[in-house]
């Protein structure tokens, strides 16, 4: 069978779940009320993690139980990551000026967080980290009238910057004061949140230049902020912020 490129702009694959969509949709298949659920929500084969500003806790992903919570000194935590059985979790001291980040690992079986990268004050409050292909995939916020400068830094596997990108336009001005909270690649699309609204935007890295090229925008059931890949399923796990929940999502 053959298939026109013009009905089909993306074929990609998510864990287990493969999306055949222009602007693919993301639907909740569970959710959980989790009191900490206010910055990001990350999770493993058994258990899911809530994680607050200053406090992840873990809890049960059959029922929700909170079964741990977190140890060790925290001000801003935001998105976690998980990266050879532990948890990454990118923190900064916003609102403080000057900015200051470092990437906090939590370990799942005791739940201390401790320090794992320093990376002093790059122009902006550190909001996730994320690996792909031998590189460390950095967000840096600015917000306000000032959010347009938000951009995404990669690094190598000795923690030097290789290079920069900023966000398109199209972008920042859908975000209000907001700026990116949250991202994961899929392929070679990644794909980033805003604050407080139901949608994920699409990115892909430029052919020349420094500007990421915006590809559409996905509707998803959970509210922006911080959220990551499910391992188990393929899908999302994110987090509505007022309701205090944590969102399983798969695509429809």
């Amino acid at each position: 069978m053959v298939v026109s490129l013009s009905l089909i702009s993306c074929l990609f694959l998510i864990g287990q779940v493969t999306l055949f969509a222009s602007n693919p949709e993301l639907k909740s298949v569970q959710r959980f009320h989790a009191p900490q659920a206010n910055q990001a929500a990350a999770a493993d084969l058994d258990f899911f993690y809530a994680i607050g500003s200053r406090v992840i806790t873990k809890h049960d992903r059959n029922t929700g139980k909170e079964l741990a919570k977190s140890s060790g000194k925290a001000k801003h935590l935001n998105s976690g990551y998980f990266h050879q059985g532990k948890l990454l979790c990118a923190h900064s001291n916003f609102p403080t000026l000057p900015e200051q980040s470092e990437v906090l690992t939590l370990n799942p079986k005791t739940m201390k967080l401790t320090h794992f990268r320093n990376l002093g004050n790059p122009g902006g409050s550190l909001t996730w980290v994320i690996k792909k292909d031998g590189h460390w995939w950095c967000n840096f916020a600015k917000y306000g009238k000032d959010n347009g400068r938000t951009f995404l830094a990669q690094y190598n596997n000795e923690w030097k910057e290789t290079r920069r990108f900023t966000y398109p336009p199209t972008l920042i001005k859908q975000l209000g004061r907001g700026s990116v909270s949250g991202g994961t690649w899929q392929g070679d699309e990644l794909w980033v949140s805003g604050h407080d609204d139901p949608v994920l935007f699409r990115l892909g890295l430029p052919k020349e230049g420094t500007e990421l090229v915006y590809v559409g925008k996905i509707q998803i059931p959970f509210t922006g902020q911080g959220f990551a890949t499910d391992p188990k399923t393929g899908g999302l796990v994110g987090i509505n912020r007022a309701n205090k929940e944590v969102i399983f999502s798969q695509s429809i």
